[in-house]
């Protein structure tokens, strides 16, 4: 997000970013929001200071025995109240105009991303492993799924629909060891601490991170069966709610004796509205918000953490798209990495995030490519990405398995998030984000690289240690 005086003093520079990402300029627009908004507030404060020294004069006025002056001064007075209630309203609608706006602006480009209009203007940077040559057509993933009878999308549709599947045996335990892998090599040799993070979130999470307001039909929006205007079946979750915590603090006996006696315990403990949050898109909106509404100490930067989640996402524009297999998900399972660093440590670390990421396909043995994005392609909150892209035999092609993004400050500005420096100044931290790597996605990749003409699917190396034994996947 961005702050507006920093747009009044840079017009011409933030219309010039705007016009890399194809945008149109926007700087006149804001400004004129931002006079709106000065100007209603100079009303309001104009009216409050003449409201208040015409109280004053009013007790002048009684003194010195004017007592026409002193009924015209109370006239004064009222009016300049209900004016007070107009310029009020004024003043927050026009601090709401101007902040919807502020938070529709995706972030700036950095210099050197390349400019581009969509995925084909992205820039290769270079290639990792050579794909493997195969004496049989491969097969794609779910192919080889679905024959060696562990991944199943039908009865995965009869429970929850298109876009989900279900995993059993092995197929599910390789799963399960991609994430552990990935978790005891962030944490082992990168240097980032483990977090176990909720994955159902309030508004404001998902605003510091920007998912909220510009995607909001990407996201899934959870609610509970409650009904806030149906007061009875409130109350009935209230009064078991109630009811259940009095029994874990006193006892089942002291609850007994309690209703006998008729004590009231529905009240006993707060019921806080559980009805409305946000199901995590990526673990990016947990990890980053770690840090929301703190002033740090610039000294324990950088912060790292990583968590593997289930991530959830709506697809709104996917329709048509990856319709078969586990490529294009509505539920799917990811170790994410987040950084919280200083202006100046940024770029570094952007790179070593990638060099991380990077490790992950090195130790699978997986073949791979980085690509720039173009300032076309880059996400709303990025001033810089990069991808790493996997090679998947069965498709004969790269595909994303990681995108690893420096945001500057614009996260830390929509989550208030602030370090300390040596001179004792607080400022905003800069904040980068990236898959280390998509599990989901890695599964793939490790069936179609790893597939045997019978259609086994041999285990890499990294992760025999996770899979209790078992060292190639075959049909039971």
């Amino acid at each position: 997000m961005y702050d507006i005086k920093w747009i009044i003093e840079n017009a011409a520079v933030f219309d010039k970013g705007r016009g890399r990402r194809g945008l149109p300029p926007l700087a006149e627009k804001l400004i004129a929001l931002d006079e709106a908004r000065r100007t209603a507030i100079a009303k309001s404060q104009a009216a409050q200071e003449r409201r208040n020294a015409a109280s004053k004069e009013i007790g002048a006025a009684l003194r010195a025995g004017d007592a026409n002056l002193a009924k015209a001064l109370k006239i004064e007075v009222g009016e300049l109240k209900t004016a007070l209630a107009d310029y009020e309203i004024e003043e927050r609608d026009a601090i709401a105009v101007l902040n919807a706006a502020l938070a529709e602006i995706p972030s700036l480009p950095l210099a050197d991303v390349p400019d581009g209009r969509d995925e084909n203007d992205n820039v290769e940077l270079r290639r990792v492993g050579e794909p493997r040559k195969f004496d049989f057509a491969p097969k794609e993933h779910f192919d080889l799924g679905e024959a060696l009878g562990l991944m199943d999308f039908e009865i995965a549709t009869k429970i929850s629909g298109a876009r989900f599947v279900v995993l059993k045996g092995a197929l599910a335990r390789l799963e399960r060891a991609l994430g552990a892998f990935m978790l005891d090599l962030h944490t082992g040799e990168h240097g980032y601490t483990e977090v176990n993070p909720p994955v159902l979130v309030r508004n404001e999470a998902m605003f510091g991170t920007a998912q909220l307001p510009k995607f909001f039909e990407d996201q899934f929006l959870v609610e509970t069966g409650e009904n806030q205007e149906e007061k009875t079946k409130s109350n009935i979750i209230n009064a078991w709610q109630g009811a259940v915590n009095f029994i874990n603090t006193h006892g089942l006996d002291s609850f007994r004796e309690a209703t006998e006696r008729g004590i009231d315990i529905v009240n006993f403990s707060p019921h806080e509205d559980w009805s409305r949050r946000w199901l995590i898109p990526t673990a990016e909106v947990p990890l980053t918000n770690l840090v929301r509404e703190k002033i740090l100490d610039e000294k324990d930067l950088p912060l790292r953490f990583t968590a593997c989640t289930p991530c959830f996402r709506a697809e709104a524009g996917a329709a048509g798209k990856d319709t078969r297999g586990m490529i294009r998900q509505h539920q799917f399972s990811k170790v994410e990495l987040v950084s919280i660093t200083t202006p100046e440590g940024s770029a570094a670390e952007h790179e070593r995030m990638l060099a991380c990421a990077e490790e992950v396909l090195k130790r699978l043995g997986l073949p791979y490519r980085i690509v720039t994005l173009c300032t076309g392609d880059m996400g709303f909150a990025s001033q810089k990405t990069y991808d790493i892209e996997v090679f998947l035999p069965g498709q004969n092609r790269y595909r994303e398995i990681s995108s690893v993004s420096v945001c500057g400050d614009f996260q830390a500005r929509r989550m208030n998030a602030r370090a300390r420096g040596p001179d004792g100044k607080p400022r905003f931290v800069h904040t980068l984000n990236g898959s280390g790597v998509a599990v989901g996605r890695a599964l793939i990749a490790v069936l179609e690289n790893y597939q045997e003409k019978d259609g086994s699917i041999a285990i890499p190396t990294a992760l025999l240690g996770y899979m209790g034994g078992i060292d190639r996947i075959v049909k039971t």
